[in-house]
């Protein structure tokens, strides 16, 4: 069992109206797994007026403040003063019977694909325990330590933030060993209004560190050295990872493939070889990353590799398929890049890279000639400079590969403007509109980018790219 009734009292002060047991800790009846603590917390709706539904899917409890409309007096519940702060009270619990080591992953690019990435290495070395998603907020992170087993070897915890003084008290009840800083970009820079301030609050991430703490952190960066002055203050030891050569893991020898990267890191006086199943030098370059963190763990290097480079992304996040358009006919296809999650002016710009080194194929479809097609939404949370920022991504050099962009939302607007005619595609105001036109955009031989900050609901494009035919067999090995 995950959770007893008392063990979960005791972490949080609280009522258990009996004796129960839990073996899971869900917050949402539409994933709710039998045995699951459910959590009812107040979110766009509160989740009291789901907890008798929860019940009755076999929820084996309920974390709760009162006793909800048609749920019996003595239904298996945890009664306490706050659902969030006892669910943090139990995080905090589950965070101090665990004898394992705990990495924690912050930054403005790459958290979540970092986390798979540490996920897949150490599952090689331990168990271990990480979040199933993004969940890297003043829920998640406590919601991912409340699911933590006691007997794990190697936890993974990504937290984000989206404005000031998020960081350092998820990073203080995640208590990490080490903690990993991917990268500082332009993103929620309405909250924060400079570069600088971004890395004031990234690096907050080494407040949580436990004594004799390492701090990982990207030493390429214009404000690398505001990350190595928090670092030194709360960290034992500090690795910087990077392509320049004062960095302690380097990377070097970048070659980027239409479907892998392969590159050498040089750690203390050996060199490396190393590949990730997907293109993208922000890919080898966060790799770098956690390979600096298997060497301060002092994990077997050999085996770190071989699983390093079994990572994928999911979908959303650079998942790439081939998409048959004529079911009696494989030869037909064009290619999806699904980055449709989330976008910032940093991320855009590696996923940009990926699209203009992707091959196309040609003498395929009514135009003969396979092309590199983006369909680009808002990036949010630019702040007062976010016109211009989008605008600049004309002058991008992949640009210069990518045959057509489409751009959709209030802010894209300035992008397409800014394009050279002959790249410049449809503009709508929603990913709605732009999808009910992708049958006339795209062609076989093509390989097609959707990309855009999650409000934008790029999803739908990509829903639209998937109903011009079907996937084909084995077409998620290559991710970006």
């Amino acid at each position: 069992m995950l959770w007893t009734a008392q063990e979960a009292a005791e972490a949080t002060g609280g009522r258990a109206t009996s004796d129960w047991a839990v073996n899971g800790v869900s917050i949402d009846t539409r994933t709710l797994e039998k045995g699951d603590l459910f959590v009812a917390l107040k979110a766009a709706r509160d989740g009291h007026d789901f907890v008798a539904q929860a019940l009755e899917a076999g929820a084996g409890a309920a974390l709760v403040t009162h006793i909800p409309e048609g749920v019996a007096d003595d239904a298996p519940l945890l009664i306490v003063d706050d659902v969030l702060n006892g669910l943090e009270a139990m995080g905090r619990a589950a965070r101090a019977r665990m004898n394992g080591t705990v990495v924690a992953v912050t930054g403005s690019v790459g958290k979540t694909s970092t986390k798979e990435m540490l996920r897949t290495v150490l599952s090689g070395q331990g168990k271990t325990h990480a979040a199933v998603a993004s969940y890297n907020n003043h829920w998640g992170v406590p919601l991912t330590l409340a699911r933590m087993p006691r007997d794990t070897d190697f936890a993974v915890i990504e937290i984000g933030m989206s404005n000031p003084g998020e960081i350092a008290p998820l990073a203080k009840l995640a208590r990490p060993h080490l903690a990993m800083i991917t990268t500082v970009a332009p993103a929620h820079l309405a909250a924060f209004e400079s570069l600088a301030g971004i890395a004031h609050e990234k690096a907050a991430i080494f407040e949580g560190l436990e004594p004799n703490g390492i701090a990982v952190f990207n030493g390429d960066l214009e404000v690398s050295s505001i990350l190595e002055g928090a670092a030194r203050s709360h960290a034992k030891a500090l690795i910087s990872f990077g392509e320049s050569e004062t960095n302690a893991v380097r990377l070097s020898d970048v070659s980027i493939g239409d479907a892998t990267t392969v590159a050498k890191a040089r750690v203390d006086d050996q060199n490396l070889l190393f590949k990730v199943a997907v293109p993208g030098r922000h890919f080898a370059m966060n790799a770098t990353g956690v390979i600096a963190i298997a060497e301060a763990l002092d994990l077997e290097l050999a085996i770190a590799l071989s699983d390093l480079g079994q990572w994928s992304a999911g979908a959303g996040r650079g998942l790439r398929e081939v998409i048959w358009l004529d079911p009696a006919d494989p030869r037909p296809t064009l290619e999806l890049i699904d980055d449709a999650y989330n976008s910032n002016p940093a991320s855009l710009g590696a996923s940009l890279e990926v699209l203009a080194a992707a091959e196309v194929k040609n003498e395929m479809g009514r135009i003969a000639q396979g092309r590199r097609i983006a369909y680009l939404g808002d990036m949010k949370e630019l702040g007062k400079d976010e016109v211009a920022l989008h605008a600049a991504l004309a002058d991008l050099a992949a640009m210069k590969n990518i045959q057509k962009i489409h751009c959709v939302g209030p802010l894209m607007r300035a992008l397409h403007d800014a394009l050279p005619t002959d790249k410049r595609g449809r503009w709508t105001e929603t990913s709605q509109d732009m999808a009910e036109g992708i049958r006339h955009d795209l062609d076989a031989g093509d390989v097609v980018l959707a990309k855009g900050s999650l409000s934008m609901g790029m999803a739908r494009v990509v829903d639209a790219i998937r109903k011009l035919g079907h996937p084909a067999p084995n077409s998620n090995e290559g991710t970006i």
